[in-house]
């Protein structure tokens, strides 16, 4: 009889859970993967997939041994950057606040929370709060030893 009770009961409980299992697999974003095939239920939500800049420039990595670099920037409202350039391709990303970035003759871009971008590279830029709170995005620089991640403008 117990043993009856155990199988109904587990019977019961697959039927309840197995199949919220495989609705919240289905829910998850198809990631591709090495070899190019799609698999399900990986965590992941895509921020980005590009291989060019903001500009339109072809992402190109620098040779030698690869050095990656990721830091937190923060510009309080009105702050501005440097005119740099980037010697290393450079992803970003906006955790909170905005900032229109001027890219000169490729006209200027505003970015705001939850935007991600691969930055220009060969373009002088600088970047402006332009906001009313402090602006953070997360910065990552692909790059090589003795690579410059930022390259000063005059």
């Amino acid at each position: 009889m117990v043993d009856r009770f155990l199988i109904a009961a587990s019977a019961a409980l697959a039927f309840v859970f197995v199949p919220h299992a495989v609705i919240a697999q289905d829910a998850q974003p198809a990631v591709k993967t090495e070899g190019g095939t799609e698999t399900k239920g990986y965590p992941a939500v895509p921020l980005l997939s590009t291989g060019t800049t903001v500009v339109g420039e072809t992402i190109h990595y620098p040779s030698g041994t690869a050095h990656v670099t990721a830091s937190i920037v923060t510009l309080a409202p009105g702050a501005r950057t440097l005119v740099h350039k980037h010697g290393v391709p450079m992803f970003a990303y906006i955790l909170e606040g905005e900032i229109t970035v001027d890219y000169g003759a490729k006209g200027k871009r505003t970015y705001r929370q939850g935007d991600a971008l691969m930055e220009a590279m060969n373009v002088a830029h600088f970047g402006e709060n332009t906001g009313t709170q402090p602006m953070r995005l997360i910065a990552v620089y692909m790059g090589a030893d003795n690579a410059k991640d930022v390259i000063p403008v005059k």
